[in-house]
C-alpha cells in the first residue's frame, strides 16, 4: 500500500490468510451468482430487466445526438483526473500539506464519513475518483432531454442504482472500515457476514431482503403493539380491534382507523411513548382499528370492492353493534386512505354518506399524477409482466414489495445494511421501526393488479365515474364529508406534491396540513417530541407551490392540530360525552385480546414456507442418518 496509508497489511499476508480469503472469495462469488439469478421474480423481473435495457439503450441513443455534451463532460473528467493523480502523488511523497479535495461527497452522504476517506491518500484517491465518475454519469443523464418523462425517470433511476452499487464502500478492499475490521478479526467478520447473507437469502423472494434489525428482540403483543384492547369482530379479511378507554368519559362518535394493508397496522402502535393509538385513546376517543389479514393464495380473488365491503363498511356495521352509533369518524393512512376515499364516495353514491362524519387522510394519494420513483416499476410493459406474475402466483409476495421500496432509498435502506451485515459482520441492532419495516404482508392478485393499473397507471380515481365498485360508479367530487389531509414534505412514497391535489376534489370542507420529515416519522410524530413541525394554510389554491408559499409554519406535532379540528368543528362533541365503552360491553363479545391473530401472521407462515423448511430439514437429517448407517455397515463388514 502507498506510503502514508494508515494500514500496513504486510505482516498479515501469509499462507493461512491467503487460503482463508480465497475460500471466502469463492463462497461470495457463488452467492452473488445465486443472488443475480433470483434478483427479481420471474415475469415481473424479466420485464423490469427489459425496461432497464430499453431505458439505457434509449439514453445512449439520445446521447449520440449530443456529441458536444459528451465531449465536454469527458474533457472535464480527464482534466480533473489528471489533477487528482498529481495531487495524490504529492501526498504520497509527503510534498507539503494536502491540497483541498477536487471533489467531495454531499454533506448528506454518510458513506464516506470514516476519517480514512479524507486523510489516507489511498482511500482519498479512490473516493474522489469514484465521485468524479458519478458526476460525469449524472451530467450525461441530465443532458438527455429528448426522452419522454417516464423513460427519463426510468433512465435516471436505473443509472443511480448502478453507480451506487459500484461505490467503493460496497467492496472489502476499497472500504477502510471493512479492511480495518478484517485485519482486527483475522477475517472472522467476512465469515460471519457470509452466514448472515445465507440466512437473508433464505428469507428473500426475488431480491435480497437484508436484515435490518435483530428480529428476535421483538414480539408482537409483548413489547410492540401493546396498547390494551380486544378483537371484537372478524371476517376473512379483517379483525376489528376495540381499544380499552383510559378516560372516564369518551366522545359519542367512535373513531375507526383504516391502516394500509401493504404493511401491518402496528406502525401506529409501536411503543407506548410513540403510539398513536394510545394517544387517541387518551384524548377521549373510542378507537376501533382494522387489522388486515396477511393473505395467501386462497385470497387471490379478493377485489378492491371486497376490501371496501369486508373492511371499512363491515367495521362500521360492527361498531354500530358494539356502540349503538350509526356514524363514525374515519382516520386512514396511505393505501388505507385511498380505500377510505373510495368508501366515502361509494357511500355518497348509495345515499349513506351520513355514516361518516369526517374523514382524515394521512399520507394518502388520490390523484396519482406523479407517484414518484415507484412509478419506475409501473410502466405498461412492467405492469403487464407483474400482472402475469400475479395471475400465476395468486398474490404478490410482500418481500418483493419491501425490496422494491428499499431501492427507492438504496444507500440508506439497502447498501448500508449490506456493508454492516455482510462485510463488517455486525449483528443488526434492535430497532422496532425496522422490525416493522421487515414484517411484510402479501397482496392478493385481484386487488393489487387492479389497484396498480386503475390508480397508478391510469389515474382513474380522479375521473367522475372512472371507478366502479359493486356496480356503483363513484365520484370523489360528490363527497361532502369534511376532510382533513396530512402529508409530509420528505415523503418519497406518497409525495405531498401529489397528495395535495386530493384536496381539489371533494365539495365538502377540506383542511390540508403539511408535516415535516417523511412517510413514517412525519406521521407518527407524538407531541412529546416537539419535532419536525408542520405548516397550515386556510386557503386551498390550485397548486401545491401556491399553497406552500402562503403557509404558516408551526412547531411540534400536527396531532393536537388535528384534535382541535375534530373538536372545534363538532365532529366529536366535547359537551355530549358518554361513559367510557369497554370492549365486549355491547352486542359484540370479545374474540381474543389485542393485537389478535391476523397481525402475527408472517409471510413464511402464510405461504407454508416454514413447514417446507422443516420438511426439508427432516429429509436432510434422514439422509444424513442413512449415510451414517450405511457407513457404519460398511465399516462393520470391513472389520469382519
Amino acid at each position: 500500500m502507498q506510503s502514508g496509508s494508515q494500514f500496513d497489511v504486510g505482516p498479515w499476508i501469509n499462507e493461512e490468510w491467503t487460503a482463508k480469503l480465497e475460500m471466502i472469495g469463492q463462497e461470495y462469488q457463488a452467492l452473488m451468482q445465486e443472488l443475480l439469478t433470483r434478483a427479481l421474480p420471474g415475469e415481473a423481473g424479466s420485464t423490469i430487466y427489459e425496461d432497464m435495457r430499453e431505458s439505457l439503450r434509449a439514453g445512449a441513443q439520445a446521447l449520440a445526438f449530443k456529441p458536444y455534451a459528451i465531449y465536454g463532460a469527458h474533457m472535464r473528467l480527464a482534466q480533473d483526473q489528471a489533477r487528482l493523480w498529481q495531487q495524490t502523488l504529492r501526498e504520497v511523497a509527503g510534498d507539503g500539506e494536502p491540497d483541498d479535495p477536487i471533489i467531495g461527497p454531499e454533506p448528506s452522504d454518510r458513506r464516506f464519513k470514516d476519517e480514512a476517506w479524507h486523510k489516507d491518500p489511498y482511500y482519498r484517491y479512490i473516493m474522489q475518483h469514484y465521485l468524479l465518475l458519478v458526476r460525469l454519469v449524472n451530467e450525461l443523464v441530465e443532458s438527455v432531454d429528448s426522452l419522454p418523462d417516464q423513460q427519463k425517470r426510468s433512465l435516471s433511476f436505473y443509472v443511480r442504482q448502478y453507480v451506487n452499487a459500484m461505490a467503493p464502500t460496497n467492496f472489502v478492499a476499497s472500504n477502510p472500515e471493512v479492511m480495518r475490521r478484517t485485519l482486527e478479526t483475522n477475517g472472522q467478520n467476512l465469515i460471519d457476514g457470509l452466514k448472515r447473507l445465507r440466512e437473508d437469502l433464505s428469507n428473500s423472494a426475488g431480491g435480497l431482503n437484508v436484515a435490518m434489525t435483530d428480529r428476535e428482540a421483538f414480539r408482537i403483543g409483548d413489547n410492540i403493539a401493546v396498547t390494551p384492547g380486544a378483537v371484537v369482530y372478524e371476517n376473512e379479511l379483517i379483525q376489528l380491534i376495540q381499544y380499552q378507554p383510559t378516560t372516564e368519559q369518551v366522545f359519542k362518535t367512535p373513531l375507526l382507523v383504516v391502516p394500509p394493508w401493504i404493511n401491518k397496522y402496528y406502525i401506529l402502535d409501536l411503543r407506548q411513548d410513540n403510539s398513536m393509538m394510545k394517544w387517541l385513546v387518551d384524548q377521549g376517543h373510542t378507537v376501533f382499528l382494522i387489522s388486515w389479514r396477511n393473505p395467501g393464495v386462497e385470497q387471490r380473488d379478493i377485489t378492491w370492492a371486497d376490501y371496501m365491503q369486508m373492511g371499512p363498511i363491515a367495521a362500521m356495521e360492527a361498531i354500530e353493534q358494539a356502540c349503538g352509533e350509526k356514524s363514525v369518524n374515519l382516520l386512514s393512512y396511505c393505501v388505507g386512505g385511498t380505500l377510505a376515499a373510495s368508501t366515502v364516495a361509494y357511500l355518497t353514491s348509495t345515499r349513506r354518506a351520513r355514516k361518516v362524519r369526517s374523514v382524515t387522510y394521512m399520507a394518502t394519494l388520490q390523484d396519482f399524477r406523479d407517484p414518484g420513483e415507484i412509478g419506475v416499476f409501473l410502466s405498461e410493459p412492467v405492469l403487464q409482466g407483474l400482472e402475469r406474475q400475479l395471475e400465476a402466483d395468486g398474490y404478490l409476495d410482500g418481500r418483493v414489495m419491501a425490496f422494491s421500496f428499499n431501492l427507492l432509498r438504496e444507500n440508506d435502506l439497502f447498501w448500508s445494511f449490506y456493508i454492516n451485515n455482510y462485510l463488517k459482520g455486525e449483528t443488526p441492532a434492535a430497532f422496532d421501526l425496522l422490525y416493522w419495516n421487515t414484517d411484510g404482508t402479501n397482496l392478493p392478485a385481484a386487488t393489487h393488479g387492479w389497484y396498480l393499473r386503475n390508480m397508478y397507471l391510469e389515474n382513474r380515481l380522479v375521473e367522475p365515474g372512472g371507478i366502479e365498485l359493486d356496480g356503483v360508479k363513484i365520484d370523489l367530487r360528490k363527497i361532502s364529508t369534511p376532510s382533513y389531509f396530512i402529508s409530509t414534505r420528505e415523503d418519497h412514497i406518497a409525495k405531498w406534491q401529489s397528495t395535495y391535489y386530493g384536496t381539489q376534489l371533494p365539495k365538502g370542507p377540506v383542511t390540508f396540513v403539511l408535516g415535516g420529515s417523511g412517510h413514517i416519522a412525519g406521521i407518527v410524530n407524538p407531541p412529546t417530541r416537539t419535532k419536525y413541525g408542520y405548516w397550515t394554510n386556510d386557503e386551498l389554491p390550485d397548486t401545491h407551490e401556491a399553497w406552500l408559499e402562503g403557509a404558516t409554519q408551526h412547531e411540534g406535532s400536527w396531532w393536537p392540530h388535528w384534535q382541535a379540528w375534530m373538536t372545534d368543528n363538532g365532529y366529536v362533541d366535547t359537551d355530549k360525552q358518554v361513559p367510557a365503552r369497554q370492549p365486549g360491553d355491547g352486542e359484540l363479545k370479545i374474540i381474543e385480546p389485542a393485537p389478535g391473530r391476523y397481525v402475527k401472521q408472517t409471510i413464511p407462515e402464510v405461504l407454508g414456507l416454514l413447514d417446507r423448511a422443516a420438511d426439508h430439514a427432516e429429509t436432510a437429517a434422514g439422509g444424513e442418518t442413512e449415510v451414517a448407517e450405511s457407513s457404519g455397515q460398511e465399516l462393520s463388514q470391513e472389520k469382519q
